[in-house]
């Protein structure tokens, strides 16, 4: 049997991460971690398990994060995993017969399955929502993306048909934080790619957002967590552009 890493990042996952690592047991040889400074128990809970932890002092972004977990993997195969996804035993007993004979395929993507404030979401452009997650190392690298990063594999990922449980939105205290950092994450990589922003074009994007999850993506399907979810994604657009279009007017302002 080939063997595998598992490679995660962290900061403050200790409501997340004994699930993680309990669903990675069965099937990992190696466990690395690269955390940013966690202070609420995160470490303890990878010491509990054996994994290598790693804590740099600087946070240059996600894909250049992964990249540095990538670094320090060891084994023949890595499998990329956030703090808040579960491996099924159907996943698992797929990805072990996957890697028993991978053919010429040296990355496999699998269907996530997210959750949104206690609801598994099925529609709105959510599932699947395939994800290049299992490579042979050496073979990939990750985006060097401040958020939103993808794997770059040299070839092309065979689908997997076992969902990975994603529980992405505890409550909407998460989701209001969320939409708050990504968007902030967002505009920062559109201005850093020399892009521009208006405040009725924040209006657009939101807009866009809201309808293209809800109504083209058949969020309305999910009933009142499909209508909240394509809310939220629309206010992550919108405010997305709104900090752009501040990015750029403070640019204007400094020449």
């Amino acid at each position: 049997m080939p063997t595998l890493s598992a490679i995660l990042i962290t900061k403050n996952e200790i409501l997340n991460l004994e699930d993680c690592l309990s669903s990675l047991t069965p099937l990992v040889d190696e466990i690395i971690i690269v955390d940013s400074q966690s202070e609420d128990g995160t470490l303890e809970v990878a010491k509990k398990f054996g994994a290598k932890i790693f804590q740099p002092t600087d946070w240059p972004g996600f894909g250049p994060q992964k990249n540095r977990a990538l670094d320090q993997a060891s084994q023949e195969w890595v499998l990329s995993i956030d703090a808040d996804e579960r491996l099924t035993p159907e996943l698992i007993a797929e990805i072990k017969l996957c890697l028993a004979h991978p053919g010429q395929t040296t990355c496999f993507s699998l269907p996530r399955l997210s959750q949104y404030c206690g609801k598994f979401m099925r529609h709105g452009g959510w599932y699947p929502d395939y994800v290049d997650r299992l490579f042979l190392n050496g073979h990939a690298r990750f985006s060097d993306h401040l958020v939103h990063e993808r794997l770059l594999p040299e070839g092309s990922p065979l689908k997997l048909k076992n969902p990975l449980l994603h529980y992405s939105y505890r409550n909407f205290e998460q989701v209001i934080s969320k939409v708050n950092s990504y968007s902030s994450l967002g505009a920062k990589q559109a201005f850093s790619q020399g892009k521009q922003a208006t405040a009725f074009s924040a209006i657009v994007h939101g807009s866009w957002a809201f309808i293209r999850t809800y109504f083209l993506r058949l969020g309305f399907l999910d009933g009142n967590h499909g209508l909240l979810l394509a809310f939220s994604n629309g206010q992550t657009s919108y405010y997305k552009y709104v900090k752009l279009w501040h990015l750029c007017q403070d640019s204007k302002k400094s020449t």
